[in-house]
């Protein structure tokens, strides 16, 4: 056993031996990483040639690959579209050998469309494979872009989920084009940053060395909330005679926008259209039920489909056009609601918003990576404002799609200007479960009935899967799943559904089910545990945990159970009962003792979507009390 051991360390030895210096320096700097990326470059050329801006991006990358999972990464992809030109992309592997390193040359790429949410969703990528990589392996990229409009500078990133040895970024503009810079995440970063002027250039240059990996953790916000990044915005710029506004503040955005919009839905609309709007309208008694009829035709019946070239990712189509083909993106369902609502004399206003991927606000970012979809908002008399967005299914109008909740919407007002309001986020009882049960033992087996109700965003989670569940064995299945209580031994044996894809009912679902052997007959006792349902359980997190975690909306459950004593027992021990609150969470359990039932009840309303670090820990600390709750069990003994 000694030899075989001394065999293996001479092994390793030997192989580590054979890698180059580089290697060995930065595998010890860097023990916990996959790979490491030893240069990172970009340059940001900016000219103005008369009244025309025009912006290059150039880019270098060289990465070093630290184990042997370094094959994960031979596929690559670099995406672009109309906005954002590809050009001049070279791609080698450089594999270690003989004490030097050989470049082989990436030789095919292949061009594939890419169906995006966004608005620019022309997007392509080019695809093509590192040849050979292995452990101590390099790899360089290096190409370039056109940048077609000057709003869309991309940000830069300081730091990745791998350690970036070197990371340059340089922008050279012409002095007569004015620039700006948010920075997003950067305090705590020894960046140096330096500016010269040069010519009738100026230069702006920002270097970090040795940044180490972010950890990658699950349900973590988008990147774009925890990388150190700066977004350029060119602001505004001179020619011989004027200064030209571009982005300076939203008033800018929002003028290109609604240049971009004005002009749809010119045309009358189409015959066929206005009698829909008539017929779906015709026993409304007023303006919000005409336009809750029309906003759930067009989920219904208007299919969403993501797929645009250049500026028409951005100009919604014409109504009558929509209306003829039955489908559409984001736009283009906006367009046919606002015509509908016209025909039927309600005003709706088109309205540009950001989902939850994008953490900026109008005000900080005014330019297009600000957003990336559109809606139509509809605004009473009362000033209530409801966010229609027609690309979801079974959306209540009271609800905004969850992915949007919390966000800023830029409101057209047309040529007058624009209103931005902050999306509501729902409150967690109107996302609830809402679970009656009654239970018996049958030996050491559990049987039931139950009765539950869900609303809002839970329902709404329910529907977009049962759509698909095509036969009763299929939606058997997901209800076992997504009902279960006390174990996977849990089995619904029937069930009845009632207000099955209504849009503003709640679904109701009866059903019976067994657990068998859940309980356990020890000599003259039986022990049980009436916590079918550890809802709070899954929210505990890890100690370790270094980012925040967003989720998809609040929650509120509700459980009560009736449990029929067995004839022949009493109740010898039940558990105390449990009450916690503060602002994440509240939460109760309780027993109470009936003359031949125990009523069991817990509630639960998780008030958050995002939890910083500090949230997690007051969390963890309340959870901690409510799973050892869920561990206690009653005691009945044989009379």
């Amino acid at each position: 056993m000694r030899i075989l051991s001394f065999i293996i360390i001479c092994l390793s030895m030997t192989c580590f031996g054979q890698q180059s210096e580089e290697f060995k320096r930065f595998k010890n700097l860097y023990p916990n990483a996959n790979s490491v990326t030893i240069n990172k470059e970009t340059k940001i050329t900016i000219k103005l040639n008369d009244e025309n801006i025009n912006v290059t991006q150039e880019f270098i990358e060289e990465d070093l690959y630290l184990d042997e999972g370094a094959s994960r990464n031979s596929k690559r992809s670099l995406h672009f579209s109309s906005f954002f030109e590809l050009e001049n992309v070279e791609a080698s592997s450089l594999i270690f050998s003989d004490g030097k390193y050989k470049e082989i040359e990436v030789k095919e790429f292949t061009e594939k469309d890419e169906l995006d949410q966004s608005f620019y969703d022309d997007s392509k990528s080019l695809n093509f494979i590192f040849p050979n990589l292995q452990k101590g392996a390099k790899s360089r990229l290096k190409y370039s872009e056109n940048v077609k409009n000057p709003r869309f500078l991309s940000p830069f990133y300081f730091a990745d989920f791998s350690p970036i040895v070197s990371n340059k970024v340089t922008i050279i503009t012409d002095k007569n084009v004015n620039l700006k810079f948010k920075k997003f995440n950067t305090d705590n970063l020894d960046i140096k940053f330096t500016t010269q002027e040069k010519r009738n250039n100026i230069i702006y240059t920002w270097e970090l060395k040795n940044i180490d990996k972010f950890k990658y953790e699950s349900n973590t916000p988008t990147y774009k909330k925890i990388f150190p990044h700066i977004v350029p915005i060119i602001t505004s710029y001179k020619t011989k005679n004027n200064t030209i506004a571009l982005a300076n503040k939203v008033d800018d955005l929002y003028k290109w926008y609604y240049s971009l919009v004005k002009n749809i839905n010119k045309d009358a609309p189409d015959e066929a259209l206005v009698a829909v709007v008539n017929e779906i309208t015709a026993n409304t008694s007023n303006d919000f039920e005409k336009v809750k009829a029309i906003y759930y035709w067009a989920q219904k019946n208007i299919k969403y489909i993501a797929f645009e070239y250049a500026l028409g990712g951005f100009v919604p189509r014409q109504a009558n056009d929509v209306f003829k083909k039955k489908y559409g993106d984001c736009k283009d369902n906006s367009s046919i609601l606002y015509q509908m609502l016209d025909i039927a004399g309600i005003q709706g206003d088109l309205t540009w918003i950001g989902t939850r991927k994008i953490p900026y606000s109008y005000a900080e970012v005014p330019t297009p990576i600000v957003d990336n979809h559109m809606i139509l908002s509809y605004t009473d008399k009362q000033d209530n404002t409801y966010f229609l967005d027609a690309t979801g299914r079974f959306i209540p109008i009271e609800y905004p799609t969850p992915f949007i909740q919390g966000k800023e919407a830029l409101i057209s007002k047309g040529e007058t200007g624009f209103v931005i309001k902050k999306v509501p986020v729902v409150p967690a009882k109107k996302n609830a479960v809402i679970d009656t049960t009654f239970i018996n033992l049958n030996g050491e087996n559990l049987v039931g009935t139950s009765k539950i109700e869900i609303s809002g965003y839970r329902k709404l989670d329910c529907f977009n899967i049962l759509e698909y569940a095509t036969t009763k064995q299929k939606t058997k299945t997901f209800y076992i799943k997504q009902f279960q209580k006390g174990n996977n031994k849990f089995i619904v044996d029937d069930y009845t559904e009632t207000n099955k894809f209504d849009y503003d009912k709640n679904l109701i679902i009866d059903y019976t089910f067994n657990i068998n052997g859940y309980a356990k007959k020890l000599g003259d006792e039986i022990y049980i545990n009436l916590n079918l349902n550890k809802e709070l359980a899954p929210y505990k997190m890890n100690e370790d945990r270094e980012n925040e975690i967003e989720y998809e909306y609040k929650n509120h459950f509700s459980y009560t159970t009736t449990f029929n004593i067995p004839e022949g027992y009493s109740v010898d021990y039940i558990p105390e009962n449990i009450s916690i609150s503060n602002t994440l969470v509240s939460s109760d359990i309780s027993y109470k003792k009936n003359v031949k039932t125990i009523t069991y009840s817990h509630t639960a309303t998780l008030n958050f979507i995002n939890l910083n670090l500090d949230e997690q820990k007051e969390l963890n600390t309340i959870i901690k009390k409510i799973n050892k709750a869920y561990k206690e069990v009653i005691v009945l003994k044989k009379i």
